[in-house]
């Protein structure tokens, strides 16, 4: 009796440790464009999607995509659901999505704001060349009971002030709305690369799941591909933060160089953590 009490108890402790982890993706899966010729999106959907049935992300924030691309996934991968506001408004133009295990979160609040001086309606801020978005979503773990906050966006590939104050927006937006202090994920194509000032300035706010993971980063050292499988891929601008706020840590970090017949799956590729509540 003391033995079965003691393998239950076992069991138990793995159910619950288990439980405390989650995994995360940011992906940048490259709009749907007839001009990308054989690596245009119909050719490369089934692989992408197969890569995220693979890894299984609990929580996937994606970037470019647009409605089609949005409906697709969303098609290939069931055990998601989703939510997001393209940048040209609701069905309309490319969006940052997030998607979620359907089984393992529900929403209890979200909502698309666009990085410009009016983030309430549609728009394009400071220098930028297009409409920008952040979507973001406070999820409660249906096994934990935790809750997180999740933002995801794709800063401009342009506008220099346009990134800048699209991030100081963003973090703003994260202290009005955190009131509860949650922890929070902040991810996406930053279109920035380490060494630029507003990176530094943001790891002041976060914490880069990079340099904080507890085991050594797996992987290329940059996400940037521009689909040139024969060349090294060391430019870095795709990232996911947390909070520092110290209730979740990063035990994995990786960028996911996978490939098939000498092709990636999009221009960019996926950064991958696996996170743990604390």
């Amino acid at each position: 009796m003391k033995k079965l009490v003691i393998l239950l108890l076992f069991i138990g402790l793995c159910i619950n440790s288990y439980a405390q982890t989650f995994k995360a993706m940011t992906y940048n899966v490259r709009l749907n464009v007839e001009v990308d010729g054989e690596n245009a999106w119909p050719l490369r959907k089934e692989f992408l999607t197969s890569q995220i049935q693979f890894y299984e992300p609990d929580i996937l924030g994606v970037q470019e995509a647009t409605p089609l691309q949005v409906t697709e996934m969303s098609v290939l991968l069931p055990q998601y659901n989703q939510v997001g506001v393209g940048r040209d408004g609701d069905g309309k133009g490319e969006s940052s999505n997030i998607y979620y295990k359907k089984n393992r979160f529900i929403v209890k609040e979200t909502a698309t704001f666009w990085l410009s001086e009016t983030p309430d309606e549609i728009s394009k801020g400071w220098d930028a060349a297009y409409n920008r978005v952040c979507s973001y979503a406070l999820l409660k773990d249906k096994k934990t009971k935790h809750k997180i906050w999740v933002f995801n966006t794709h800063l401009d590939h342009i506008g220099e002030e346009a990134r800048t104050k699209g991030i100081e927006l963003i973090l703003s937006k994260i202290k009005i709305l955190n009131t509860k202090n949650y922890p929070v994920i902040f991810m996406g194509d930053f279109n920035s690369e380490p060494t630029t000032e507003r990176i530094i300035n943001l790891k002041k706010e976060m914490n880069d799941c990079r340099e904080v993971s507890r085991e050594k980063p797996f992987g290329p050292s940059g996400t940037f591909n521009g689909f040139k499988h024969n060349e090294p891929v060391t430019q870095l601008i795709d990232y996911i933060f947390i909070s520092k706020n110290n209730k979740i840590v990063v035990d994995k970090y990786a960028i996911l160089s996978d490939s098939k017949n000498l092709k990636y799956p999009s221009d960019h590729l996926p950064v991958f953590v696996k996170l743990r509540y604390k």
